[in-house]
């Protein structure tokens, strides 16, 4: 069984997939961590992430490899587990830049089919259900407003004793929202069979639950 969870940045969609794969023993995949770690290959080697030719010049060097470890997914580049170093801000900004590329997406789409064609998997990103999975059994629109999505980056980052300002932070997010919707190639959007799951007032376990409910439905259990 595929579930396909797409939404905006901040929307938890990571944390939550993570929960609902655990819970009912699929396996998660987080895209945006592929994303991410194109973005951190070429911000570590010297690649402008705003010059596309350059990126695609040099998308093949790029070595991924996402291994499971007792349900948790870790991405490894070259080698090097960066699960951690790849959650950093400014990497999180460029790997919106990067996905707009064709090369990029490319590259990642055959290995986001692959890990989804011989397993349950609930994977979450931008364009699961209309580009990607797009036979996907369940499909879900998760977001919430930019101001609590906000709020949700600012606590993750004070709890890592990261200093920084809750009113930048909604821009950063208003601004990424503009840049994956109006991107070219597969922007931002919802699915025309998505169920639409706004959790701006909802706690972790009411979304969760609210995923197997709907997961649930489409299987018959």
């Amino acid at each position: 069984m595929k579930i396909a969870i797409d939404g905006p940045a901040g929307a938890g969609k990571s944390s939550i997939a993570k929960l609902a794969a655990q819970e009912m023993s699929f396996v998660y995949v987080d895209t945006g961590a592929m994303f991410r770690t194109m973005a951190y290959y070429f911000m570590t080697h010297g690649v402008d992430v705003g010059d596309e030719s350059a990126v695609e010049e040099h998308c093949g060097e790029v070595q991924i490899d996402i291994r499971h470890e007792e349900g948790v997914q870790h991405i490894f580049l070259g080698g090097e587990d960066v699960s951690a170093k790849i959650r950093d801000e400014q990497v999180g900004k460029n790997a919106s830049v990067v996905a707009r590329y064709g090369a990029v997406r490319t590259k990642l789409l055959e290995m986001q089919r692959a890990i989804a064609a011989s397993q349950d998997v609930i994977m979450d990103g931008r364009d699961i259900g209309t580009v990607v999975l797009p036979d996907a059994e369940v499909k879900i629109y998760m977001t919430a407003s930019s101001r609590v999505r906000a709020e949700r980056r600012f606590k993750e980052l004070r709890e890592k004793g990261t200093e920084c300002d809750i009113d930048e932070i909604e821009k950063d997010i208003i601004a990424r929202d503009e840049q994956d919707m109006n991107r070219e190639i597969a922007p931002l959007k919802q699915a025309e069979d998505a169920v639409l799951l706004d959790t701006s007032d909802m706690t972790i376990p009411e979304v969760v639950a609210k995923i197997r409910e709907i997961a649930g439905g489409k299987s018959g259990d």
